[in-house]
C-alpha cells in the first residue's frame, strides 16, 4: 500500500516567484495541504492556468499541469477533461485573465458543467502587467488605465457564474486558512464545475482593498460564514442575522436576539437566495454560496456515444490513427 502523501509531497522544487506578501503563497500553502488530506494523487491530478500572476501555479504544484494562454485555460481544461475523466483537473484564474479576455471560455465551462475545479483569484487588479484595472475593480480605482479612476461597474463573479448556470458557486480569503481548507475540500468533492472566488490581498497594485471585510479585527461583523442548514448569523455573540425583506425582495440584517424567528436558514441550492447572498457587501457571504449538483458534461458527452468510453492509448496512436484527411 502507497504511503499517504503530505503537502510537502504536492510541492514542486521550483523557486515561488511572488511579491512578498503577496496572497497567493497562503493560497498555495492551504492547496497543497488540502490535496494531501482529501487523499490526491499526483499522477491523476492536473492544474491548469492561463496567463497572469495566478496563473503560475501549474510550475508550483507537484502534479501534471498547463500553463496555456490568455483566458483560454477552461477551454484546454474541458479538453483534458473529456480525453480522460478520471483526471481531478483544477483551473486556476484571475478575475483579469477568467472575467476579461477568458469569460467566454468561462461563460461556457460553467453552463456545461464540465467536471472542472475553477479557482478565480479576485485582486481587482491585473497584477502581472502592472497595476491596471480589471473587470471587477471598483468605480473610482486609479490605475495606469485609468488614472482618472475608473468608471465602470464592476462584474460580480458570483452574479456571473450564477447566471451562466453555475451549479457551484463558494468564496473564501486568501489568508483564512480554516475557511479556504473547507471550501477547496467541498470543490475537491463536487462532480461537475465547482467554480470558487477567492479574495486575493495583490500587495504592490492594490492593497488591502478586501481589508474592510477580510481583516481580523473586522471578521466577526462583516463576514457571514454560511452552513447549509444552519441559521445566518454573525457577530462577535452571533447576535445580529439575515432577513429576507418581501416588500424589498432583498436580504437585511436583523438583530436576531430580538427576532430569532426572521432568520433565515441557509439553503445552498436555493439559487434565489444566492444570487441576494452575492450582492451582499455587509455582511461579506463566504463559504459554498450555492451548490446543486447535476450530471456532468463529460458523462453526457460519452452517454451520447453508443460505443461509449473509447480512448486511444497515447498521443502516437491518436497520430497514427485512420482518421485522417488529406488538403489538396
Amino acid at each position: 500500500m502507497a504511503a499517504a502523501l503530505s503537502a510537502k509531497d504536492f510541492t514542486t522544487a521550483q523557486e515561488v516567484r511572488w511579491c512578498p506578501g503577496c496572497g497567493d503563497y497562503a493560497i498555495l500553502k492551504t492547496l497543497t495541504g488540502v490535496l494531501a488530506e482529501v487523499g490526491a494523487k499526483k499522477e491523476t491530478t492536473a492544474f491548469v492556468s492561463g496567463i497572469g500572476c495566478s496563473s503560475r501555479f501549474p510550475f508550483y504544484v507537484d502534479t501534471y499541469g498547463f500553463h496555456t494562454i490568455h483566458g483560454r485555460a477552461p477551454a484546454v481544461a474541458t479538453g483534458l477533461k473529456l480525453a480522460n475523466p478520471e483526471l481531478d483537473v483544477w483551473v486556476v484564474t484571475g478575475d483579469g485573465d477568467g472575467l476579461s479576455i477568458g469569460g467566454n471560455h468561462l461563460l461556457h465551462a460553467l453552463r456545461r458543467n464540465v467536471g472542472l475545479k475553477i479557482l478565480l483569484f479576485n485582486n481587482e487588479i491585473y497584477g502581472l502587467t502592472k497595476g491596471q484595472y480589471s473587470p471587477t475593480s471598483r468605480p473610482g480605482t486609479r490605475s495606469p488605465s485609468s488614472p482618472a479612476g475608473s468608471f465602470e461597474k464592476p462584474l460580480s463573479p458570483g452574479t456571473f457564474a450564477l447566471g451562466a448556470g453555475a451549479t457551484f458557486f463558494a468564496r473564501a480569503i486568501d489568508t483564512d486558512k480554516a475557511g479556504l481548507g473547507e471550501v477547496l475540500k467541498a470543490v475537491h468533492a463536487f462532480d461537475g464545475t465547482a467554480f470558487t472566488e477567492i479574495f486575493q490581498n495583490c500587495i504592490v497594485y492594490n492593497e488591502d482593498v478586501f481589508a474592510d471585510f477580510a481583516d481580523r479585527k473586522n471578521a466577526a461583523d462583516m463576514q457571514l460564514r454560511l452552513q447549509h442548514g444552519e441559521p445566518m448569523l454573525f457577530g462577535a455573540n452571533k447576535d445580529k442575522g439575515i432577513r429576507f425583506n418581501a416588500d424589498t425582495f432583498a436580504l437585511e440584517v436583523i438583530d436576531a436576539e430580538a427576532e430569532p424567528d426572521q432568520v433565515l436558514n441557509h439553503d445552498e441550492t436555493n439559487k434565489v437566495v444566492a444570487g441576494l447572498l452575492v450582492e451582499l457587501t455587509a455582511p461579506v457571504a463566504l463559504g459554498v454560496v450555492y451548490r446543486r449538483p447535476d450530471e456532468s458534461f463529460e458523462k453526457s458527452w460519452y452517454a451520447a456515444r453508443k460505443n461509449g468510453l473509447q480512448r486511444t492509448r497515447s498521443v502516437a496512436d491518436a497520430l497514427r490513427g485512420t482518421n485522417t484527411w488529406k488538403v489538396s
